[in-house]
């Protein structure tokens, strides 16, 4: 149990033990693959649209990051917003959100539809031989998917193109090496590769979260949930909630236990994550929740109860609200729509 500092100039310690962004990721339940090995030669363009057609294997999750692992050569990448940037080989594109988006290199009279580019699949890997029969570059893509979509501060909190540039030297020998494997295995294609490279991309996507944890400690962005977990005051909060989400918080007591008071605390709170802190801790309890329901035999009052509900009546009343459906229906649908919703109103704490 956290206890509560005689005064609030004493600043309690973190929860030992407690990784926000670890739990964070073992919620979401993360799983990845490679599905295209491609190679252009300039002048190219293609355009990569936000949904791919049934026979796609990404057409049928639920919510999809995009990695282009940039193999050879370089390109330009613009994004939704119409944001451009110049990559070259060894760099590593991360897309948390799969939006339409445009690659080249060259001047070509028309950007070519992707998918339709794509030639059959071995083990898994579709490919692309495609351009003008210049200077080539090499990009493998894949994919990361999240089972669960009810609660995303994670995905949300990243801006819409994540690069580690090898340009820059940044590039750790954990992503160089893991970055090696994976495009080794792509060329191979052999069975069994979809298993490694699964892992690999899994790996790949945690070590890059990791880096832009670390470059946001260093100052270089003022909100969102990673500039959270690095504040003293909201980063204490976080941890709290997340070593005991079934505990029933108040502001009041959050607050105690993060050494400051229930004003600062819903400030800072607002300030980094558009939320107070009552809002946040329902939306991790449903999305814990969320996950044991599809993932689990335990009874609808067993969560509740573990989630920090003192009936049945009353977690179905919130997760309905957070989620759209009840409980029952959230367990037995496998098909149900991503629900994400930006800002759900929380169930004040008792």
């Amino acid at each position: 149990m956290i206890e509560t500092p005689p005064s609030f100039a004493e600043t309690p310690d973190r929860p030992s033990g407690i990784d926000v962004l670890s739990d964070m990721l073992s919620a979401i339940r993360l799983t990845g693959s490679v599905f295209l090995n491609s190679r252009f030669t300039a002048p190219f363009g293609v355009v990569t649209p936000d949904r791919y057609d049934s026979d796609v294997p990404m057409a049928r999750m639920r919510h999809v990051s995009i990695f282009h692992l940039i193999a050879s050569g370089r390109c330009t990448i613009e994004t939704a917003s119409g944001a451009r940037r110049e990559v070259s080989a060894g760099d590593i594109l991360l897309m948390p959100f799969a939006e339409k988006h445009r690659i080249w290199n060259g001047d070509v009279p028309e950007m070519v539809d992707a998918p339709s580019l794509f030639q059959q699949p071995v083990e898994g890997i579709w490919s692309i031989q495609h351009g003008g029969g210049g200077a080539e570059t090499r990009i493998v893509c894949g994919y990361i998917e999240s089972s669960e979509f009810v609660f995303t501060p994670l995905f949300h909190a990243l801006p819409e193109l994540v690069v580690e540039a090898a340009s820059e030297q940044r590039v750790g020998a954990l992503i160089a090496s893991t970055l090696s494997e994976i495009l080794a295995l792509a060329d191979s294609a052999t069975p069994g590769a979809q298993v490694m490279l699964g892992r690999l991309m899994e790996l790949l996507f945690v070590e890059v979260l990791r880096r832009h944890v670390a470059r946001m400690a260093a100052g270089s962005e003022d909100r969102g949930w990673f500039a959270a977990l690095n504040d003293g005051i909201v980063g204490r909060a976080l941890q709290c909630v997340h070593a005991e989400p079934g505990r029933r918080w108040t502001t009041e007591s959050l607050a105690r236990a993060a050494g400051t008071s229930r004003t600062v605390l819903t400030e800072r709170f607002n300030a980094l994550l558009g939320r107070p802190p009552m809002d946040y801790m329902t939306s991790w309890r449903i999305q814990l929740a969320a996950e044991r329901l599809r993932s689990g035999e335990a009874s609808i009052a067993r969560i509740a109860a573990d989630a920090g509900y003192e009936s049945e009546a009353a977690f179905n009343r919130a997760f309905k609200r957070i989620t759209g459906v009840t409980p029952g229906r959230w367990r037995n649908s496998r098909d149900l729509p991503i629900f994400a919703p930006a800002n759900p109103v929380a169930e004040a704490a008792e």
